[in-house]
C-alpha cells in the first residue's frame, strides 16, 4: 500500500513541472513568422437610379393581369358554343378530392340502378350513383358497373378551352 501512494505522488510531483520552454519557443517563432497581407475590399458600384412614373405604367403590386385573364377565360369558355363544365353549379362534396385519392370498395343495386361505395381519403364512405360528381377535372359518373364507375371529365387546355376526357375507377381488391 506504501508503495503504490510513493508511486502516485511521483507521478502527481512530476506533472507539476513548471517547464513552459517549449510553449514559449513556439509562442515566439509564431510571432516572428511574416504576416500574410489582407485583400483589398471590393469596390462597391451606385446602383442605377430607376424613378418609377405609375401614371404612365401599370402598377406592379396590382393583380389586374390575373382578373383581365380569368375574365378573358370565362368569356372564352362562353363563347365555346357552352362546350365545358357548368361552372355556376354548386360542387359536390367528392368533387373536393382528386380521382386518384378516391377508392371504389363495392357497389349495390337498388331497383334497377348500381350505386357505387366510394371512400374518401379520410375514410368516409360516400354512396354515388349516375350523375354524381367526383374529382377535381369536374367528373361526372356516367355509368357504373360491378367492378367499376366510368366518368366523363372535363380538362381546360390553357387556352381557355375545354375538352372531355374518359375516366374511371375501379374496384378496391383486397
Amino acid at each position: 500500500m506504501i508503495k503504490n501512494i510513493s508511486i502516485l505522488l511521483f507521478v502527481f510531483l512530476v506533472g507539476c513541472n513548471n517547464d513552459v520552454n517549449d510553449l514559449n519557443e513556439f509562442i515566439e517563432q509564431q510571432k516572428n513568422r511574416p504576416v500574410k497581407p489582407i485583400d483589398p475590399l471590393p469596390q462597391i458600384r451606385p446602383q442605377e437610379v430607376f424613378e418609377y412614373n405609375a401614371t404612365t405604367m401599370r402598377d406592379p403590386f396590382s393583380n389586374d393581369l390575373e382578373v383581365a385573364a380569368e375574365e378573358n377565360q370565362v368569356n372564352l369558355q362562353v363563347s365555346e358554343g357552352g362546350e365545358g363544365p357548368d361552372l355556376s353549379r354548386r360542387k359536390e362534396y367528392l368533387e373536393s378530392y382528386p380521382l386518384d385519392s378516391l377508392l371504389m370498395v363495392g357497389t349495390y343495386q337498388q331497383d334497377e340502378s348500381y350505386w357505387a361505395l366510394v371512400v374518401d381519403p379520410e375514410g368516409v364512405i360516400h354512396r354515388v350513383s349516375e350523375g354524381n360528381y367526383l374529382g377535381h377535372n369536374y367528373g361526372v359518373v356516367t355509368t357504373i358497373y360491378e367492378n367499376e364507375v366510368l366518368l366523363q371529365e372535363w380538362i381546360n387546355d390553357g387556352l381557355g378551352a375545354w375538352r372531355e376526357r374518359d375516366a374511371s375507377m375501379a374496384l378496391k381488391e383486397e
